[in-house]
């Protein structure tokens, strides 16, 4: 090698370099705008939110709808939030990961399994508006005796479905990710299909099966075009002497749509209630997701 190739191979190193730098920059600036806008939504939500909290209390978590700004909580939010999260781990998450072993460990690799994953993985795309169209032919108009129309049980419904593709998809990926030599070494013991699923699969693919559940759980809770839909009423829902069954099955309303509700009241005094609801939703969020990560770690332990 003469001494100018040494010397351009020396240069073309450094261009590398340069470009490698440069490259690394993109990425750290594009972070930081991302964090810039996160952190200054935050500040302008708490800063505006807070003062609610602090003043209103727990009367403000306690308190239902209503027209009147110093009356008006989040309580019946919450209490919808929390009926809409029990739907999604009780039907979504079962009937997804039921799905996802079928197709993983079970069905044969033909065109009309192919055929299914695609769509299931084009499902996963779909605006969560059409999903509340859906609701509301099937679940409000179609199953009216059984879910009491525009109710609790309609948005439950709605937001299984919406979250169902997703809870399939990434419990799918789980389990793909899991290597060949598990399932061969269960076999290689004489163990069944579904011995080496149950005992030897599903322990090493929890951890990813319980991320994609939280962030379907993370999604449904910030759902409100569904809802709206569905027919999530904006004003005071009455619920009196009603049994659960009886409130299931009538007038609901979310934490989302009661966020939606005051943001389009022309009252100033509603903006800072609809700051103090984002603040609370933020936290129903943070904690689901801590329930979800707290469960993933403890299974992860034991296995």
């Amino acid at each position: 090698m003469t001494t100018s190739d040494i010397v351009a191979q020396g240069l073309r190193g450094k261009k590398g370099d340069v470009k490698s730098l440069l490259f690394e920059g993109a990425l750290l600036l594009s972070l930081f705008i991302s964090l810039l806008f996160l952190i200054i939504l935050l500040v302008d939500v708490v800063g505006k939110g807070i003062g609610v909290l602090l003043d209103r209390g727990g009367s403000f978590l306690s308190s239902g709808l209503s027209s009147f700004a110093e009356r008006a909580g989040v309580g019946q939010g919450i209490f919808g939030s929390l009926v809409m999260l029990i739907f999604v781990v009780l039907l979504a998450f079962p009937i997804g990961v039921a799905s996802a072993i079928y197709l993983e460990e079970y069905a044969k690799d033909t065109k009309f399994n192919r055929f299914i994953d695609v769509n299931i993985r084009n499902l996963a795309g779909v605006p969560s508006i059409v999903f509340g169209l859906l609701g509301v032919a099937i679940f409000v108009l179609v199953l009216a005796p059984l879910t009491g129309g525009a109710s609790y049980i309609a948005g439950g419904l709605t937001l299984a479905v919406l979250v169902l593709p997703i809870i399939i998809i990434t419990s799918a990926e789980a389990l793909r990710a899991v290597p060949d030599s598990i399932r061969e070494a269960g076999f290689g013991v004489g163990a069944t299909r579904w011995e080496v699923v149950r005992s030897h699969v599903l322990p090493v693919a929890a951890p990813g099966i319980f991320t994609g559940t939280v962030l379907s759980i993370s999604r449904a809770l910030g759902e409100t075009a569904p809802l709206l839909l569905v027919g999530a009423v904006t004003g005071f829902v009455a619920t009196g002497d009603a049994s659960l069954g009886e409130q299931l099955q009538g007038p609901f309303a979310t934490l989302p749509t009661t966020i939606f509700a005051w943001a389009s009241e022309p009252d100033s005094d509603f903006r800072a209630l609809t700051q103090a609801a984002i603040i609370v939703l933020l936290g129903v969020i943070l904690t689901a997701n801590a329930i979800a990560i707290f469960l993933r770690n403890r299974y992860e332990r034991k296995w």
